[in-house]
């Protein structure tokens, strides 16, 4: 079962590194990875999609909550949330089908982000089943070509992290303290 993870880890180098080796250590297949910088940038939010057997999620989340850099991490396969995809198709088509392809680019939200005498650059947003759609469509109009994001990620819930200015240890290394959720 695919499981979606929501983490928040510190910006520093190896943060990356120490996640996914945890996951290829236990043997769980990572189906799609997105990180980026937050609002502060010391921190990022990695999204994780993981094939996990539904008897070890909770396990994932406990053995990244304890990882080095790791502030939180969240089980959002389940909760509320909303969960978002990117694609980008390619497609070359004749001219005759130029006006249709556009038309059912349209319907899933689709926006023309390069256009030649041969084809378009069609760049669509959604969830993952919607995008797989599109896909489908698209390859009957024509030879295609497609790239995709990851998952991305954010819970509808209310709960905050409260993080604490970081402290110094007694060798002069900055560290943060553990956060604590606020409903």
């Amino acid at each position: 079962m695919l499981q979606i993870i929501s983490l928040l880890l510190e910006n520093k180098p190896g943060a990356l590194m120490r996640v996914t080796g945890l996951l290829t250590q236990r043997g769980y297949n990572i189906e799609s990875l997105t990180v980026a910088r937050t609002l502060d940038p010391e921190l990022s939010r990695m999204t994780i999609v993981v094939d996990v057997d539904a008897s070890q999620r909770q396990q994932v989340i406990k053995q990244a909550n304890k990882l080095i850099n790791v502030l939180q991490a969240t089980d959002l396969t389940e909760t509320p949330a909303v969960v978002r995809e990117l694609v980008l198709v390619r497609i070359k088509m004749p001219q005759e089908t130029r006006t249709t392809v556009l038309k059912e680019a349209e319907i899933f939200g689709g926006r023309v982000v390069d256009s030649s005498t041969e084809g378009f650059a069609i760049e669509v947003t959604g969830d993952p089943e919607k995008l797989d759609e599109f896909v489908d469509v698209m390859r009957s109009y024509g030879e295609i070509d497609v790239t995709r994001s990851g998952a991305l990620a954010i819970a509808l819930d209310s709960k905050k992290l409260r993080l604490q200015p970081p402290v110094l240890t007694s060798a002069g290394q900055a560290s943060r303290p553990v956060p604590s959720e606020t409903a």
